[in-house]
């Protein structure tokens, strides 16, 4: 009976050409490098020496003893008390103002803060916005500045929003106008008309960026649900006497308004812009507010003195529905202080060129 032997090419069909290695075959070059590290961690040689493994092997242990004496034996290091500069001082130049603000841990039950300041071209413009920046800066977030500027967004502003640490947006009123109450006017309502296109859902609060704000009216603005005022301080014109403008309060209710000699009687609310704050969704979500479609809006067409009020009587009915801040509104959280110079163009670039020698007399 005829019978069929395996030749002995079949078992070792797989083995290199004599005196070939495995990794010098054409077909596996491409997985040379795998190879080598399955040889070097499997404990394998790549060729057949002792020596070769026991030099390996050797690598192997000085590097994981390497490893781990690295990683456990100076738990001293960690300490940040022995390397704190002296006096609780602590500085850090490469880490930039957005990436301070990035990292800091957002409340997810905050509300969000709109702060929308108008602004234009002046010789004092960029000390107030560099001001008001390093105020909103340390209010914790989530708070978004809306910057808005007339004609053109300049550069100087947006250098300025960029290092500000704050979330920001820049925007433009393209409106043509050079009346100073019609311009504040209409950049506000191009911020209202953002925030309705876009249905941002916060607080929303003027804040003009000659005005001086405390950071304990920030986390106030939170407590509103519609409608807040406070009392405002002004310096007169004279800047001789204080004025205060705003409401009088029994806990949080509105029961009547503090008026001055600049005060109009016609007005229905005495009340500052920068003295009052509403719930956003008013402009975007009125039937939560039974109020009819596109009813908020800030008219340049009223006289002045009775753009605020105006405005506020779009938002609310009454003083009933108006929440007065702090409790029975006794405290001053903001000012205005007219601190404008005479000089109403900035030099560009905000830097100037010309009378900088100093002159010293000789003795």
């Amino acid at each position: 009976m005829a019978s069929i032997r395996r030749g002995p090419f079949a078992a070792v069909r797989d083995r290199p050409p004599k005196g070939q290695s495995l990794l010098g075959r054409p077909a596996q070059s491409s997985s040379s490098l795998l190879h080598g590290l399955r040889c070097l961690l499997g404990g394998l040689p790549l060729r057949r020496s002792p020596w070769r493994r026991s030099f390996l092997r050797a690598i192997l242990f000085a590097f994981l003893v390497g490893f781990f004496w690295g990683l456990f034996s100076f738990p001293d290091l960690d300490d940040a008390g022995d390397l704190a500069p002296p006096h609780g001082f602590f500085f850090d130049p490469v880490r930039s103002a957005n990436a301070t603000a990035a990292e800091e841990p957002v409340d997810p039950f905050s509300k969000l803060l709109i702060i929308v300041t108008p602004t234009y071209n002046r010789a004092s413009q960029g000390y107030h916005l560099n001001r008001l920046a390093h105020t909103l800066r340390l209010v914790p977030p989530p708070l978004l500045w809306i910057v808005v500027e007339t004609k053109t967004a300049t550069v100087e502003t947006a250098d300025i929003l960029m290092r500000s640490g704050v979330m920001y947006r820049h925007l433009v009123c393209r409106k043509n106008t050079s009346v100073s109450l019609h311009r504040d006017v209409r950049q506000r309502h191009t911020a209202l008309k953002h925030i309705r296109h876009h249905r941002l859902d916060g607080i929303v609060y003027f804040a003009d960026d000659d005005n001086v704000y405390s950071l304990d009216l920030f986390d106030r603005l939170r407590q509103i649900r519609r409608f807040g005022t406070w009392p405002v301080a002004m310096l007169s014109q004279s800047k001789n006497k204080a004025i205060l403008e705003g409401p009088v309060c029994s806990g949080r209710r509105v029961i009547g308004w503090h008026m001055n000699e600049k005060s109009n009687n016609l007005r229905r609310f005495h009340v500052d812009m920068s003295g009052f704050a509403f719930n956003s969704t008013v402009l975007w979500n009125p039937k939560r507010w039974m109020y009819p479609k596109d009813a908020i809006e800030l008219l340049d067409t009223v006289s002045e003195g009775f753009e605020d009020t105006g405005f506020i009587e779009h938002i609310v009915e009454d003083e009933h529905q108006m929440e007065g801040l702090p409790n029975d509104c006794s405290r001053i959280m903001n000012w205005r202080l007219h601190l404008e110079t005479k000089y109403r163009v900035y030099p560009k670039g905000w830097q100037t060129s010309k009378n900088l020698d100093a002159i010293i007399p000789l003795k």
